[in-house]
């Protein structure tokens, strides 16, 4: 990709290991609780269910059909409801516990460090996320990530989150980029790529679980972060 200047990143999945420090933080809440001594129901048992509700909240959530305190009032009651505790009382407790948790993960994608140094100096580094913006200013600063991202951008501060074209020109604005010298490189497909693509943006999927898209034409796909190495 020529005339490159500016690479923004999507944060959770792409850079910061959502899945693995999240299952890390609901696992700790889940025993603190005694839940599976209270009612029965292993953790993976309840993983599996606030695995669906949480990933189908989310989709709804970049789809502007809810917003973000509907969201996280929502995906441990119904995920505690779908396994069949029905008076889940102790649910908004449950996901402050889980907030304070998450937000300490210090994992982040195999070779995210790696990827970061060999960018680091030839490009300005950026992040636009749909992440909350509390969390996000502690995954970032609470880690080795602070050295290299340079401005971050939440759904929140953009008025949007992705795929709208308003997280990517927020993206833009904050950083002084332009789009002609700018490239995205995410996880997700609709709101990263698509969503990049759309607002004319360059773009990079990175996919570590091999899914199957209708590929966009011009737009690399990357199993590891070190084969953007490849592209820039």
């Amino acid at each position: 990709m020529k005339n490159i200047k500016h690479i923004f990143f999507d944060l959770d999945n792409t850079l910061w290991d959502y899945r693995r420090n999240a299952e890390i933080a609901v696992r700790k809440v889940y025993r603190e609780f005694g839940i599976e001594k209270e009612y029965g129901y292993g953790f993976d048992e309840f993983y599996d269910h606030y695995y669906k509700v949480n990933e189908s909240l989310w989709e709804k959530y970049r789809n502007a059909e809810i917003t973000r305190p509907e969201l996280q009032s929502r995906r441990f009651p119904e995920s505690f409801k779908s396994l069949g505790i029905q008076n889940p009382d102790f649910a908004v407790e449950f996901e402050l516990r889980f907030m304070a948790e998450v937000s300490d993960g210090k994992h982040l994608v195999p070779n995210a460090i790696e990827i970061l140094e060999y960018l680091k100096g030839k490009y300005h580094i950026h992040i636009i996320t749909n992440g909350f913006p509390k969390t996000t200013d502690y995954k970032i600063n609470n880690s080795i990530l602070k050295d290299f991202v340079e401005t971050v951008v939440t759904a929140e501060s953009a008025g949007a989150p992705k795929p709208n074209p308003k997280a990517f020109s927020a993206g833009l604005k904050e950083s002084g980029a332009k789009l002609s010298e700018s490239v995205y490189i995410g996880d997700d497909w609709e709101a990263d790529i698509v969503g990049a693509t759309e607002f004319g943006m360059k773009a990079i999927f990175f996919n570590p679980l091999s899914e199957n898209h209708l590929w966009i034409e011009g737009v690399p796909v990357v199993d590891h972060l070190t084969e953007i190495k490849n592209y820039l």
